[in-house]
């Protein structure tokens, strides 16, 4: 797996029950997974001869983001390494524009968009493509927890995106009554499993709490939800697993936001609330394995975000979580503490949402200090 976060961490837990050997391609001996793989390189994924230093003798090569250049996978396809999801399935969550362009072509709903050429361009497309300001800016590569996206109100305020020196896509602002997510995972033999569609809840930019099953979404909206993401999949090509990250407008339609080809976080609350995790799944799919059952264990479960504040001994706190809930699954990555950064999660499940929200806002916040009883 290249890459060394978090996402490397659990999916090499995943595959530990199966006796699969596991090698990491990590930033610094320091990185989460790289904590824990005893099987770890250290070096710079940009560099083509790491590259194919690392992947000699692996089976399939994986990734825990999409930072890899495209051309450089190319490479190592052309040296006989197995790339999964594959390398032009990976384009599309590379590249905004790119993806939008592929979708819009298979017919698949997104916000209105345009690659845009300077600031100009912008005020042009909020007159002519969408209803004035605000609109939505977004750099085509390098984005990730809302760094890279701006909400432009007036056109005074687009010029920053174009300070990143990358293409600009801009994008409806959306009205939207919700965030929702379908992830689905496909093997190479064209097996595919959908888990339930959760609703994913932003602080800032921020991934805060994911609910599954989405409370109060239809069956009719559930079923287009992960028929959608099950066709991306299979227009794309992608092999492992895929979160299509979703709207749910006001007048009841869905528009596809955002495409992760690994393991994403709104499917961790699989790890304690479905039959088969997605990082165990996505494990199965990239050695094209049977997959895994994805139905849900309760009836509710929520994963809620640990980030950091400024307590940074967050282990002194289990003392009080684990007593206070034992039905509380904690999942700490082994990053130092710093403000905002995701350094964990927790999963809480049952039967009633409104307690088990409670439960994970309660653990969560406690973990980071925000609350102290």
């Amino acid at each position: 797996m290249v890459g060394g976060g978090q996402l490397a961490r659990m999916t090499h837990e995943a595959g530990i029950p199966l006796g699969i050997r596991f090698k990491l391609l990590s930033d610094t001996p320091q990185d989460s997974a790289a904590q824990v793989v005893s099987d770890v390189v250290v070096g710079d994924y940009r560099d083509l001869d790491t590259l194919r230093a690392f992947a000699q003798g692996c089976d399939v090569v994986t990734f825990d983001h999409e930072h890899v250049p495209a051309d450089h996978l190319r490479a190592l396809e052309a040296d006989g390494v197995v790339i999964r999801p594959g390398v032009e399935a990976l384009l599309h969550a590379q590249d905004k524009g790119v993806m939008r362009e592929r979708l819009r072509k298979a017919g698949v709903p997104c916000p209105r968009h345009r690659i845009v050429a300077d600031p100009a361009d912008v005020t042009r497309f909020a007159e002519e493509e969408g209803d004035g300001f605000p609109v939505v800016l977004k750099t085509v590569r390098g984005g990730y927890d809302g760094k890279g996206v701006w909400v432009v109100r007036r056109a005074e305020e687009a010029a920053e995106p174009f300070r990143a020196g990358v293409p600009v896509l801009a994008e409806e602002m959306v009205d939207f009554a919700r965030e929702l997510a379908a992830n689905v995972v496909r093997s190479p033999h064209g097996q595919a499993v959908a888990y339930p569609v959760v609703e994913s809840i932003q602080v800032n930019g921020v991934c805060d709490t994911v609910i599954a099953p989405a409370p109060g979404l239809s069956e009719e909206l559930s079923g287009q939800a992960q028929e959608m993401a099950l066709k991306i999949a299979a227009e794309l090509g992608v092999v492992g697993h895929l979160a299509v990250e979703l709207f749910e407008t006001r007048d009841g339609r869905l528009l596809v936001n955002e495409l992760a080809m690994r393991p994403h976080n709104s499917g961790h609350w699989t790890q304690d609330g479905a039959v088969t995790s997605q990082f165990a799944n996505h494990v199965r799919a990239v050695l094209d394995l049977p997959l895994g059952d994805p139905r849900p264990r309760a009836t509710w479960t929520v994963m809620t975000n640990v980030l950091g504040g400024d307590f940074p001994d967050m282990y002194a706190a289990y003392l009080h979580c684990m007593a206070r809930d034992p039905a509380l699954k904690i999942h700490m990555y082994g990053k130092d503490v710093k403000p905002g950064r995701k350094v964990g999660h927790v999963n809480t499940y049952g039967d009633d949402l409104a307690d088990v929200r409670e439960r994970g806002r309660h653990a969560a916040d406690y973990l980071r200090g925000t609350i102290t009883e």
